[in-house]
């Protein structure tokens, strides 16, 4: 009885500590713990004010000069995958040391250490997370960039809680009926049949294919940059989100090969598809992009109307 009030007592004065495991469960196909769980889950990570995905509104976004070219090193070299890996919850392709991405107005040098993505239910079906003024296109890719600070460790850069430590290059793909002008896309979607089940994985991808040749048609000198978090549990907020504007294009039979070639992880028999998060509210955040020309242009002019003005003084 004594042990029982002291229990008791010590329950009442002493603060609890609750802490967020990822080895807790998640999901996208269940609906125990699917991501309409998630807030209610992990409450101190994944209900925060700056969750990711989110809806971009093109006309509410600010202009941001600060937002010039990046500097990719490496996406130019076809050794850089070293495996790709069916995670139970995505396709994921490892990186290795080779890569770097800095510029964008981003915060020092990142190095890029893997890629994933979400899809939908076949090339029809709605299946990226970001969308662009309500408009969900068929999937998404992220490339995941570490901060050079953490030494290409992701769990590091969530650790310290810094909202910087991270850097997720965002790419939305659209499905096309046209075929794919290069074969990288057919390479990277054939070895999905080697890995169908959670934690299979082939190395066969090396040498074969490389990040440029996944982005090819993609100007990736306008985009849309804000802060967010990690897209799945614990969803830290620790991400500096860059969606380019211009979609990846895509042959609908290979992004049908995600949801009729894969499966969930501890769900041998449920095809994974709709692996996404819903959009998340924005709070008060500002989504930035580079100065829209006609404003570019009307600065121009004020500003020579002005040294105009000067010289009559």
């Amino acid at each position: 009885m004594i042990v029982l009030l002291v229990t008791f007592l010590a329950a009442l004065l002493c603060p609890v500590h609750i802490v967020e495991s990822s080895s807790m469960k998640w999901c996208y196909h269940e609906p125990a713990c699917n991501s309409t769980t998630w807030s209610q889950t992990y409450p101190h990570s994944c209900n925060g004010s700056r969750q990711s995905p989110i809806n971009i509104v093109t006309t509410s976004v600010q202009g941001n000069s600060n937002l010039t070219s990046f500097n990719f090193t490496g996406f130019d070299d076809n050794s850089t995958f070293l495996r790709i890996n069916n995670t139970g919850e995505s396709v994921e392709v490892t990186l290795n040391g080779k890569m770097t991405v800095q510029g964008g107005d981003l915060p020092g040098i990142y190095n890029p250490v893997q890629f994933h993505l979400h899809w939908g239910n076949g090339s029809a079906s709605p299946g990226s997370e970001h969308t662009v003024d309500g408009k969900q296109y068929s999937m998404e890719l992220h490339i995941l960039n570490v901060h050079s600070k953490y030494n290409r460790n992701v769990e590091a850069a969530r650790a310290a809680n810094d909202s910087t430590g991270l850097a997720a290059l965002s790419f939305l793909i659209e499905g096309t009926n046209e075929q794919n002008k290069t074969k990288s896309w057919g390479i990277l979607t054939s070895f999905l049949t080697q890995i169908p089940s959670s934690g299979d994985t082939t190395t066969n991808i090396m040498n074969q294919i490389s990040m440029n040749s996944l982005l090819e048609g993609v100007d990736r000198t306008k985009y849309y940059r804000y802060r967010g978090s990690i897209t799945i549990p614990n969803c830290n907020e620790v991400v500096i989100w860059t969606v380019f504007k211009d979609p990846i294009k895509v042959s609908q039979d290979l992004i049908n090969r995600f949801s009729t070639t894969t499966f969930f992880k501890a769900s041998p028999s449920v095809l994974m598809t709709n692996n996404f998060r819903g959009v998340q509210p924005l709070n008060g955040r500002v989504v930035t992009s580079q100065p829209s020309s006609a404003a570019t242009h009307t600065i121009s002019i004020i500003t020579v109307l002005l040294l105009s003005s000067l010289c009559w003084l």
